[in-house]
């Protein structure tokens, strides 16, 4: 009869192809080599997820826009739609000008609403000139029991 073989753990090697020692040592007990070894590869690792992630959502959230559904068995999957206002710079530029461009350009929206609220900007004007975007957000809603 068989009997059941799990191979010894095999070493690992950093990524100049030696063995990597630091895996059963704590950040403290670790060479300055060491440590920039393993900060490199959990960079690298978070960098490689966040990438796949990101594909990954793409791939749900066009599904989700075409109608279709998904959830596993903690997970529903839903696009949440929000909406950025912001302000065209050429055309916010032609209606309050140069140094008011420049002004609140440099800051950001919250900064053209501001000088609006103070009077120094046409309220009504600027909320002519406003665009608002929508933007797709996938959200991952527990699902409760």
């Amino acid at each position: 009869m068989p009997q059941d073989w799990t191979p010894a753990e095999m070493p690992t090697e950093t990524a100049a192809g030696l063995p990597d020692d630091s895996g059963d040592l704590s950040p403290d007990q670790m060479t300055l080599p060491q440590l920039l070894e393993r900060y490199a590869m959990l960079r690298d690792t978070v960098q490689g997820l966040e990438a796949e992630k990101e594909e990954l959502g793409a791939l749900i959230k066009q599904a989700l826009a075409a109608g279709e559904s998904a959830e596993t068995e903690l997970y529903r999957a839903e696009l949440k739609v929000s909406r950025r206002v912001e302000y065209p710079l050429d055309r916010f530029r032609e209606v309050f000008g140069d140094a008011a461009a420049l002004e609140a350009a440099s800051i950001d929206r919250r900064k053209a609403e501001a000088l609006a609220r103070a009077g120094d900007l046409d309220g009504q004007r600027l909320k002519n000139l406003a665009v608002s975007k929508e933007i797709q957000v996938l959200r991952l809603v527990p699902k409760t029991f």
